[in-house]
């Protein structure tokens, strides 16, 4: 997702620089306007209330964003993310790929071979429409997409 934010920022950022190279106009600042709800309930406050004054924050008081929202599942119970381990109990092949369960469409994967622990850890993406493969152990990994369509932003 990070990746795809830079690659939609990149063309107006060099537009913008190379029109100051150019002109000596004055920029235009990047700016953002609220989002129009169209009804339903409200998103979830993912900006904690903060500490009060002379006081030490405590994690859920200081927490935004992301973590805010796996600090509130963990109050609740609620395993907000994933981390098990894939199977690790073979090796994965194009016709019986190692099926890794993702709500985007790119994910990051990191493969430790078959059995468990049998090589270092190697790091590689793996996206929805194409399998991927480890380069030490020769794994092959497809996304088991579990999102709904029409929420892919192409950025």
């Amino acid at each position: 997702m990070f990746k795809t934010a830079v690659r939609a920022a990149r063309p107006a950022a060099l537009a913008a620089r190379a029109s100051t190279k150019s002109s000596t106009s004055a920029l235009r600042a990047f700016s953002t306007s609220v989002r129009v709800s169209s009804g339903g309930p409200p998103p979830p406050q993912l900006y904690g209330e903060g500490a009060k004054a002379g006081t030490v924050p405590t994690d859920i008081e200081q927490a935004t964003g992301l973590e805010r929202l796996q600090l509130l599942g963990e109050l609740e119970g609620i395993k907000v993310f994933d981390d098990s381990p894939l199977d690790a109990s073979r090796i994965g092949t194009k016709a019986s790929p190692v099926l890794v369960p993702s709500y985007d469409v790119e994910r990051i994967v990191g493969c430790t071979g078959s059995p468990a622990d049998s090589h270092d850890v190697l790091w590689f993406n793996v996206r929805k429409d194409k399998q991927s493969r480890c380069t030490e152990c020769g794994s092959v990994y497809a996304l088991d997409f579990q999102g709904e369509e029409h929420a892919v932003h192409h950025h």
